[in-house]
Formats: C-alpha cells, sequence, structure tokens
C-alpha cells in the first residue's frame, strides 16, 4: 500500500484518481484550497498554492503526489509550489497530467503547461507527466455553451480527439504506484473526429435542435488546430466514445 496525496483530488479528474486509488487499497491524501474534511476514508488538508501553507503537511510522510490541481493564470507557479514542498519533505515522486500539443500550440494556458514540465524534470525530484487529449466533459461544457444560441458555432475544419477523464485518471495511479518514469507515452481518446460530429451527437443526446455555423478564426493557434497539434492519432488508447460519455451523464 502506498500513501498518496492528490492535489485538486475533487476536480474533474482529481476525484476519479482518488476513487482509483482508493480502490487499489492506498491512502488517500486530497489536498484542496477549501474547507479541509476528515469524513469518509479521505483525509483532505486545506492548503495555499500561492503562498505554500499547508503544502508541507500535505505532502510529508507521501510516497508520491499526483498534481491534478491547476491555475489558468499561474500553471508553472503552482507546479513550483508542489515541487518544492515534496523536494523539502522528501517525497520522491511527483506525477505531473498535462496536454497534448503543449510544446506546439501558441497558448497561454499550454505553454504554462510545458513551463511546469520542465520545472518538474530539472527540479531533482523523481517525476512523470502523462499528456492527454482534452476530455469528454470540456467537449460537452464548450458544447453546452454553444448550443445556447439558435445557431450553434463549430471550428471548422477543427478535429477532436476526446477522453474519458475515468481512463485518464485510472493511468495516473497506475504511474503513481510506480516509479518515476519521465514522460511517458501520450493518452488519447478512441476517435477523431471533426469537431461538427460531436456537435451533433451532443444535440442528438440532449434533444435540441439547432442549426450548426461553421466559422474560421485567423492565427496560429487556430490553424493548429486546424493541423491537428493537439491530436494524438498513435496513442488511441482511451475506449469511451463521446456517445457513451453523453448517454452516461
Amino acid at each position: 500500500m502506498s500513501s498518496i496525496l492528490v492535489t485538486g483530488g475533487t476536480g474533474t479528474l482529481g476525484r476519479h484518481v482518488v476513487r482509483h486509488l482508493l480502490d487499489g487499497g492506498h491512502d488517500v491524501t486530497v489536498a484542496s484550497r477549501r474547507q479541509p474534511s476528515t469524513t469518509g476514508p479521505v483525509r483532505t488538508v486545506r492548503v495555499d498554492y500561492v503562498g505554500g501553507t499547508g503544502l508541507d503537511e500535505a505532502v510529508a510522510g507521501r510516497d508520491a503526489v499526483v498534481h491534478c490541481a491547476t491555475d489558468f493564470r499561474g500553471e508553472e507557479r503552482l507546479a513550483g509550489s508542489v515541487v518544492s514542498a515534496a523536494r523539502r519533505r522528501g517525497c520522491g515522486h511527483v506525477v505531473y497530467i498535462s496536454i497534448v500539443g503543449v510544446d506546439a500550440l501558441p497558448i497561454s494556458y499550454y505553454r504554462g503547461k510545458l513551463a511546469a514540465e520542465r520545472l518538474l524534470a530539472a527540479s531533482g525530484v523523481g517525476w512523470t507527466v502523462l499528456r492527454s487529449t482534452q476530455f469528454h466533459d470540456l467537449v460537452a461544457r464548450i458544447l453546452s455553451t454553444l448550443a445556447r444560441s439558435p445557431l450553434l458555432p463549430v471550428p471548422a475544419g477543427v478535429r477532436v480527439q476526446p477522453v474519458h477523464a475515468p481512463e485518464v485518471a485510472s493511468r495516473l495511479a497506475e504511474l503513481a504506484c510506480g516509479e518515476p518514469a519521465g514522460r511517458v507515452g501520450d493518452m488519447g481518446g478512441p476517435e477523431i473526429r471533426p469537431f461538427a460530429d460531436l456537435a451533433r451527437a451532443y444535440l442528438r443526446a440532449t434533444g435540441r435542435r439547432r442549426a450548426l455555423l461553421p466559422f474560421r478564426l485567423p492565427g496560429a493557434a487556430f490553424r493548429g488546430y486546424r493541423e491537428g497539434l493537439h491530436l494524438a492519432p498513435a496513442d488511441a488508447v482511451g475506449t469511451v466514445t463521446f456517445e457513451r460519455f453523453l448517454s452516461g451523464r
């Protein structure tokens, strides 16, 4: 049995990581920005990722940290706080979830993820990085917002390879229980499909009727999406399709 800390353990991905670790019989602690709780099998420690308050307590005595917490405006700083605490408290393994295409798409959040990867690799702490494609949850959330309009805008020429968050979580839990492995193989969903196809699937599943409105945007980021720089065709290891995800919501 391993003792493992999960940052962001109440979020879309982290809560599934916690469940997989508990199912494997491991001792799990969750680091959260929210009020701590001791109910159930998981202990929650309140942390301040900016100031570092609570992190040393959360990391102390852990065999590994699965770092799922994220900050769109300060991803590198957040990762730096976690890595520094791991170094101070002698935790020898930090597992980090990143995104396919962080080294290819000029998006500020992606730059932050890539900087966090590099920080981890240079930290002197044992590390593992898993990059995944976008989660089904994210695609569905985007479509839910777009479907509020009578015309549902879809990015022309863009394909997506959504993956099921619990499957990514299972892989992260497995990696956390092993030795530091550096950058491991990417993890993509089972299908690469035009965004418009996923929009139609979402409309069918939710019983809505909307006309699709294709659009194009200028710039290197949108061009990168059209070129598929966010896809992992050689690593389509997920098994849950978008329709199956929608049917289970």
